[in-house]
This record gives structure tokens, C-alpha cells and sequence, in this order.
């Protein structure tokens, strides 16, 4: 019985599958000690970055679509999410006097204070979570993580 040919694999797509599926278990493991830390804040991961979104968009705040960009990870239904976090007092939304159209979105003074209470472990979580590796090295992964999704983005751009 004759065996059929084993198909060649290109070593290059070998390599870009093997960093794929590293880059996504390394982000599951960083984002589970993430999650971890908030859960006992009933907060997820997207909430806790819409927090701090908002946080730096200051006073003038910004519409849902603007806050959505801006998101680590997109979420389809970010007006629900939106609407679970303005019920708890971390959010509030308000239409433009100058294009009632528009709603802003901005942090409350509640979610202010949680973010405060939260900078500290957040930080210290990152810094358990990556400590292993010198300066260095994170700056050099961090530039190369940068390059490769900004090619990526580039290529899934309406443009």
C-alpha cells in the first residue's frame, strides 16, 4: 500500500501560527490575572478600560463610538455595557446643548474613586506579571507588538 505525500509546509507560516498562538495564550494568561483582580470590583476587563478611556478624555468626555474605538478589545454592544455602568454610578451620558444628536459620555466621581482605589494592584499586577523580563526587553516587545498590530490595523482599514 502506497502512502500518500506528506504535504511541504512552508517553515515561515509555521513559525507566524507558532507566535500567533503564543501572543493569544500569553494575552489569555495576563488578562485572566486582570480579571482575577477586578471580579471583587464586579468589574470586566472592558469596563475597567472604559474607566480609564474616560478618565483621560477629562471633563469633555466623549460619544459612545469614540469611547468604542479606543477599546482594547471591541465589544459590539458597548451602549448596553454602557447602560450597566451609568446604572452603577461609574458613568454618566448627557446630549450636547450644541447637537443634541450627540451623547457624551463621562466618568463620574464614583468611578474616579474606584479607578484611584484600583491604580495600585492594577500596577502591582502588571509588575508581578512582567517583572521577569529587564526594561530592555519590554521596551523591544512592546515596539514590536506596536509594529505588528499597526500593520495589521493598516491592512483592515476602510481607507
Amino acid at each position: 500500500m502506497q502512502r500518500a505525500p506528506k504535504p511541504k509546509r512552508d517553515p515561515q507560516a509555521g513559525l507566524e501560527a507558532q507566535v500567533f498562538v503564543s501572543l493569544m495564550r500569553t494575552a489569555d494568561a495576563l488578562a485572566r490575572g486582570a480579571e482575577a483582580l477586578l471580579k471583587p470590583y464586579s468589574l470586566s476587563g472592558t469596563q475597567y478600560n472604559i474607566l480609564r478611556i474616560l478618565r483621560g478624555a477629562g471633563e469633555k468626555g466623549l460619544a459612545c463610538r469614540e469611547v468604542g474605538g479606543r477599546l482594547i478589545s471591541r465589544d459590539p454592544d458597548i451602549t448596553r455595557l454602557l447602560d450597566r455602568m451609568e446604572s452603577r454610578g461609574l458613568i454618566a451620558r448627557a446630549r450636547e446643548a450644541q447637537d443634541r444628536r450627540v451623547v457624551k459620555t463621562r466618568i463620574t466621581a464614583e468611578g474616579l474613586r474606584l479607578l484611584d482605589e484600583l491604580d495600585k494592584p492594577v500596577h502591582e499586577l502588571h509588575r508581578r506579571q512582567l517583572r521577569h523580563l529587564p526594561a530592555k526587553q519590554l521596551r523591544q516587545l512592546s515596539n514590536l507588538l506596536d509594529r505588528a498590530r499597526e500593520l495589521v490595523e493598516e491592512a483592515h482599514s476602510p481607507d
